[in-house]
């Protein structure tokens, strides 16, 4: 008998997580290395939420919370969801969570039996089938592609919609590919799953505010209300509020989803951190405007990295509607060699010749179900940016 679980066998380690750390151990050595494959702003906590946890700290908020959350954070929770998404939930439709991902977690075991289906549209944060194999059910991936966006079509949705399709889980804007689905393209979604009741959405808007220019977000259950009794909306303060190290994550949606996924987070970890849920409540009671400031920051770094890897050979790169990343094609580059004769077959082969050569640290998009492609973070300041793009133009330069 196996000491391990058989679970163990359907998942992989996370790619972002071996990246970073292989380019930690290479500055450990002394390495000049630009590491773009974080998913985290780099930005400080604003000062009015950390003072907020010290004062929690002060007034001995330092016992088990409940586990659902402290009341007064699920009822700033629902005042967001009516404030900015038109949706109306009471406190207890609300959950919180360690972070986005535990949220995720609970609902997948909450609802997933052996041969349930997910739909997950590729490229998809690397967690996603990682999660719904451990929870016992089976990914069903719906492709996209770099000329429609890398957004799910309708047509598309339809085709992978079975009588054992579970949930669709909609990520907007996209980790990795930076996609966010305006209005009309929800819309067309929606009228899909109306046709087909037993399919619920799960939809992680862990990115709402970081979109930019004209684009105006929308999240499902708004743009069509006959879903809002069969979708969850999960959220949390990591990216907006430069908060990820806090680990808060929440969600919100029908009333007997939200008791389920209490009792197993009851079982398994309890309440999320009391002093972060405490920062948390003046996170999304405070003042709002630094958001805005930090946006324009972001969006005038995806404006320099679109601009400079469109300029390197054999590298197309689209401009996404939000979140801090950008997913290119490195197509171009396949076949090629470096100076050293390594031909560069996948993109795995790009990101990790990339690193060897110039000291870059990307992420291969076949990590994220869909290649030749690249995903960089550009939640780093301007000048690293800069010189990681002119790293990038000199390889694909050198390739022969």
């Amino acid at each position: 008998m196996a000491f391990l679980a058989d679970a163990l066998s359907r998942v992989k380690p996370s790619a972002t997580i071996a990246v970073t750390q292989k380019a930690r151990e290479l500055k450990a050595k002394g390495r000049d290395v630009i590491s773009l494959g974080a998913g985290e702003p780099d930005f400080d906590t604003p000062d009015n939420i950390k003072n907020a946890a010290i004062e929690a700290i002060r007034r001995g908020e330092t016992k088990y919370p409940p586990v659902s959350g402290i009341v007064p954070l699920r009822e700033a929770i629902a005042r967001k969801f009516k404030r900015e998404n038109n949706l109306d939930y009471k406190p207890e439709q609300t959950i919180v969570g360690t972070g986005g991902k535990q949220i995720l977690f609970n609902a997948f075991m909450a609802t997933l039996n052996p041969g349930d289906e997910v739909i997950v549209p590729r490229p998809y944060w690397v967690s996603y089938p990682e999660m719904v194999a451990l929870c016992g059910g089976t990914p069903v991936f719906a492709d996209t592609s770099i000329d429609n966006g890398f957004k799910l079509t309708a047509e598309v949705l339809e085709k992978a919609i079975t009588p054992k399709t579970k949930w669709l889980l909609m990520n907007s804007p996209s980790n990795p590919s930076g996609a966010a689905y305006s209005e009309a393209e929800l819309r067309a979604l929606a009228d899909v799953l109306l046709k087909h009741p037993h399919v619920w959405t799960l939809t992680d808007d862990m990115y709402e505010h970081l979109t930019y220019g004209d684009f105006v977000f929308r999240t499902i259950a708004e743009v069509e209300p006959a879903l809002y009794e069969r979708t969850l909306t999960m959220n949390g303060v990591s990216k907006a509020y430069a908060m990820t190290g806090w680990r808060i994550g929440y969600a919100a949606g029908p009333l007997a989803l939200i008791k389920a996924m209490d009792m197993i987070q009851g079982q398994q970890t309890s309440g999320a951190c009391t002093i972060a849920q405490w920062a948390s409540v003046e996170a999304l009671n405070g003042p709002q405007d630094f958001i805005q400031k930090n946006k324009a920051v972001f969006q005038g770094r995806r404006d320099l990295v679109v601009s400079m890897l469109n300029q390197a050979r054999g590298i197309t790169c689209p401009t996404p509607e939000g979140a801090f990343y950008v997913y290119p094609s490195c197509e171009g580059l396949i076949g090629r060699k470096t100076a050293a004769g390594k031909v560069i077959e996948t993109d795995e082969d790009f990101i990790t010749e990339l690193l060897e050569a110039e000291g870059v640290a990307v992420v291969h998009g076949s990590a994220f179900g869909l290649g030749p492609n690249f995903r960089i973070s550009y939640a780093a300041s301007d000048e690293a940016l800069e010189e990681a793009c002119t790293r990038i133009q000199r390889f694909a330069g050198s390739l022969t």
